[in-house]
């Protein structure tokens, strides 16, 4: 059974380590890649919120923030996935935060997991929550998972901007880098049709 969401419920954790990585995307992200971050937390919160799956916020937060800091230039590898270099700059992120060794590396996983087709939630509620809400903000993949009026709260609070556009050239540029990886699959299995048709882009009723 569903439980009903609120945008009031959603609370983002204040710790040192939420708001540090707040501002490590804020620093190496566009204004449309950060609202893309904070929008996969949230988006992530309310499913979770709506189907009883419990997780911890400190580490869904931060891991949303970071997941795609691979993709920025200062950040870009060209030997590693985009995802898998997000996953390193969490772990050195996270070690300066003082977290546990463990703990570091459950945000690395997560991270690199958010590029998976699926994250069994048993095994990682987290992992499991980045991935469908980072599919959801970008190819529009169950967004009706997520309450209209949650969904039209969020996007005026955090809006789109040029993310198609910015997401669409990442991607394929990516794939064409690294065509082994997940980005070039995803690129070949068509996510630049899937981004363009994504229907966060069109007014929320």
């Amino acid at each position: 059974m569903l439980i009903d969401v609120r945008l009031d419920d959603l609370t983002i954790p204040d710790t040192p380590a939420c708001r540090g990585a707040y501002e490590v995307a804020a620093r190496y992200h566009t204004p449309s890649l950060l609202n893309h971050s904070v929008r996969a937390y949230l988006w992530a919160a309310a499913y979770a919120k709506a189907n009883g799956i419990a997780f911890d916020a400190e580490l869904l937060y931060v891991s949303a923030m970071l997941h795609d800091i691979g993709l920025a230039p200062e950040f870009d590898s060209h030997t590693v996935p985009f995802e898998e270099a997000g996953g390193h700059v969490a772990w050195a992120f996270c070690a300066g935060a003082g977290w546990s060794a463990e703990r570091r590396q459950r945000a690395c996983e997560v991270i690199i997991r958010h590029m998976w087709d699926e994250v069994p939630v048993a095994d990682d509620p987290e992992g499991h929550l980045l991935e469908l809400s980072t599919g959801m903000d970008i190819s529009g993949r169950r967004t009706d998972d997520i309450p209209a009026e949650v969904r039209k709260e969020v996007l005026a609070l955090h809006p789109r901007l040029e993310l198609a556009k910015e997401f669409t050239a990442c991607v394929t540029e990516q794939g064409a880098r690294k065509p082994d990886s997940l980005a070039g699959r995803f690129v070949r299995a068509g996510i630049t049709e899937r981004i363009a048709r994504n229907p966060l882009d069109r007014p929320q009723a």
